[in-house]
């Protein structure tokens, strides 16, 4: 059979110039990775912050607080936390202010290192509880629009996690070009809780609680942290402000 396959087999050579071709290769060219569903929650080794590391920090197992004496005592009782209720709501969804979320998640890009928040939302009864101070009565942390935090690894620098505040605005597209959130300026009143002149654009302001400084039952570390608090909401273009109605009707309760 291989015999008689030789003897019939007909070979014919294909000739091309070395130039011809049926379709152009172009150059490769590199590209960025997409990035998989699983990667997406994440920025480097932590979580992406998101809403849900906001929620009250209450806890109905805590032990109840006393203030006064015989007829005059007052009884402060803390809240059971996510359990009990939600965050504050905005068109009947729950709700903190995006650009908290934003500057946490730039701070963890920059820093490569983890944003510890300490306390995020706080509802009527958890606020009480955590710090009684007649200051902390219209805390911003009632309507979604202030963050306690401090980073991991740079706790004993403070300042230069407020440098990232800064240049978020410096970077972020959004905002290029504006002088109203380009331009950090400082408020030198006397009416804050704290010995650090605070900074502040049209957006936010940022307070740096020293060691010593703003602790409460949120707030029990070592360390300084900073306070941010939305002051202009761009969305709604509006003044951010607490109020009684926002704080105590601002969000569900369970039955």
């Amino acid at each position: 059979m291989e015999k008689i396959k030789k003897t019939n087999a007909k070979i014919e050579k294909i000739y091309r110039h070395h130039d011809e071709h049926f379709f152009i290769i172009e150059t490769p060219e590199h590209r960025v990775r997409d990035l998989y569903p699983w990667e997406m929650g994440t920025i480097g080794n932590f979580a992406r912050i998101t809403k849900e590391f906001f929620r009250c920090n209450g806890n109905g197992v805590n032990t109840p607080l006393i203030e006064g004496k015989g007829e005059k005592k007052t009884y402060y009782h803390d809240c059971n936390g996510k359990e009990t209720h939600s965050l504050p709501l905005r068109a009947g969804k729950e709700f903190i202010y995006p650009i908290l979320i934003d500057l946490l998640n730039f701070i963890q890009t920059k820093t490569k290192k983890r944003v510890i928040i300490t306390t995020g939302h706080r509802c009527p009864l958890h606020n009480a509880y955590a710090d009684r101070s007649a200051f902390n009565q219209t805390s911003k942390h009632l309507i979604g629009a202030e963050v306690d935090f401090y980073v991991e690894g740079m706790e004993k620098t403070p300042l230069k996690v407020v440098e990232w505040v800064m240049q978020f605005y410096k970077e972020t597209e959004a905002y290029a070009g504006n002088k109203e959130y380009e331009q950090f300026l400082r408020y030198d009143k006397s009416d804050t809780n704290v010995s650090t002149m605070p900074w502040y654009n049209k957006e936010i302001f940022i307070k740096l609680f020293k060691e010593t400084e703003g602790r409460d039952l949120d707030n029990q570390h070592p360390y300084p942290y900073l306070s941010l608090q939305v002051r202009y909401d761009r969305d709604q273009k509006e003044k951010v402000i607490y109020t009684w109605e926002k704080a105590f009707k601002g969000y569900l309760r369970s039955s």
